[in-house]
């Protein structure tokens, strides 16, 4: 099985990449030119209501996949109708979310109308969307734990990016018009759940028969749904977390929306690296608990806040020193974004920075305050945003995200350290911090080169030589320095 999970994490990896070049593209490039900024606004959107559509409905059954199928796994019983469970209620959030989203029309119709009005000429297409993703949220989950990953990273972060790319240059030789784009927006981004549906049934693990009676004697109906409906604040605290933002600016103007998203993507590079260590960091740190192996987690504690910062700061530094050249590529409008994005950026770096202190209270046998926390951030996301987004638009919503975001990284921070006695800093941080600056100084020293590639590529080098050097030559990671002395071993015997 290690092989297994080797070879789809190395997939993953590989897919995620692809995805993240083709999403720049569609992004920085194509979105921007093509489209106007409050299409562009619109498209984002959609996206983020029918996000949150879908998880009000999944009622926690997403979650429930990853907790309960190893209960439930047997082949040749179908998995005793473990698939029908999963997807009975979801179906019932699912109804009574779309009754919901009909009854308060009138309401969300006020909140918009005035300034983003052409939200409201696409009001419906969200009901399809969001059902194709809750049914791409619970296969996805349905499949993780049949321990297949790739095709649902795969039909997610690169076919549905490709497929939009293909609208964008269809839209863009004149051959729809714009209703027909969004039309075909939403199939595209829906179609992504049918291939996983399919899927499902060439691995001949679409079992749905009813066997609600056969589930329920494994694990109690009742433990699901309190399971269910615990992880469900959960998610809702993450979905509004990463949502409120864009629903609020939406509400000012949906061209600032799509300046914002279009700053917020520029950002997510930095995270990327991250988001793969943290997979490997939760099972690690839940085998630390089992040992009871506190000095080995505090230790690890620092290891991976130290990794992140080295890699997330290089590449904040490298995306800051381009910004005005990765603008250059888009319509001046855009350059309005500028500070959210160094406000998100901030706001990623510092989630960087405070390691893992999430995972290990989910882990531990306080992980009831990591949900408290969630909430905690999601209403104090709302208030932040509600203050600053009508003073000051887009950057308001940016400072919202970074003030929320530093202020309960620092509390979840001081719990862990209050509670187990282990905080994520050493001097390393420090030094990698200050290393990271006079590289970034060092790049302003370099005049522009009077081409935007030929600037970009030797702006970027000019960084990397100078961070990796201080990096490698004050032995901030030394573990990195070894790594490297057996990479040069190994290619040129020296």
């Amino acid at each position: 099985m290690s092989r297994q999970l080797q070879r789809e994490g190395i997939w993953n990896t590989i897919i995620s990449y692809a995805g993240i070049a083709i999403g720049y593209v569609n992004v920085l490039i194509l979105f921007p030119n093509i489209l106007d900024e409050e299409q562009v606004g619109l498209t984002r959107l959609l996206l983020t209501i029918a996000e949150m559509f879908a998880q009000f409905a999944a009622l926690g059954f997403v979650n429930m996949s990853v907790r309960y199928f190893p209960y439930f796994r047997n082949k040749e019983k179908q998995h005793h109708g473990f698939l029908f469970v999963l997807l009975s209620v979801p179906m019932f959030g699912f109804a009574l979310m779309t009754a919901l989203f009909i009854i308060f029309k009138p309401v969300v119709a006020d909140y918009y109308r005035e300034n983003s009005s052409l939200l409201l000429d696409y009001y419906y297409y969200i009901i399809p969307l969001a059902f194709f993703t809750l049914l791409f949220n619970l296969f996805t989950a349905y499949l993780r734990s049949l321990f297949k990953t790739i095709v649902s990273s795969f039909v997610k972060d690169f076919l549905s990016r490709v497929l939009i790319l293909v609208l964008l240059l269809a839209y863009s030789f004149g051959w729809m018009d714009f209703e027909m784009f969004v039309l075909l927006y939403v199939a595209a981004n829906s179609a992504i759940a049918l291939v996983l549906i399919g899927y499902t049934m060439w691995l001949k693990q679409f079992h749905i028969r009813p066997a609600f009676s056969e589930a329920v004697s494994i694990v109690p109906f009742r433990e699901m749904l309190f399971f269910g409906l615990f992880t469900f604040m959960g998610n809702i605290s993450v979905t509004i977390i990463k949502s409120v933002d864009q629903v609020m600016i939406s509400s000012v103007s949906l061209s600032d929306n799509g300046i914002y998203t279009t700053a917020f993507y520029m950002t997510s590079a930095i995270v990327t690296p991250a988001l793969a260590i943290f997979k490997i960091a939760f099972p690690q740190v839940a085998e630390f608990w089992k040992e009871r192996n506190m000095p080995g987690m505090a230790k690890f504690y620092k290891q991976i806040t130290l990794i992140n910062l080295i890699i997330g700061l290089l590449l904040f530094i490298g995306i800051w020193a381009n910004l005005d050249n990765l603008f250059s590529f888009m319509p001046d409008t855009y350059s309005a974004g500028k500070y959210v994005v160094l406000f998100l950026a901030i706001a990623r770096l510092v989630d960087l920075a405070t390691g893992i202190n999430g995972i290990i209270l989910a882990t531990s046998d306080k992980y009831r305050w990591d949900l408290l926390f969630n909430i905690v951030l999601a209403g104090l996301t709302i208030w932040t945003n509600s203050i600053f987004i009508p003073l000051y638009g887009m950057n308001g919503a940016a400072f919202a995200t970074m003030l929320s975001l530093v202020f309960i990284n620092l509390l979840r921070m001081f719990f862990v350290l209050w509670a187990y006695k282990m905080q994520p800093f050493a001097w390393s941080s420090l030094g990698i911090t200050i290393i990271a600056l006079v590289a970034l100084g060092v790049s302003y020293l370099i005049p522009y080169l009077g081409n935007v590639y030929l600037d970009i590529a030797v702006r970027s080098i000019v960084i990397t030589i100078v961070y990796s050097a201080l990096t490698l030559g004050f032995k901030v990671y030394p573990d990195l320095n070894d790594w490297v002395r057996k990479l040069v071993k190994t290619y040129t015997g020296i």
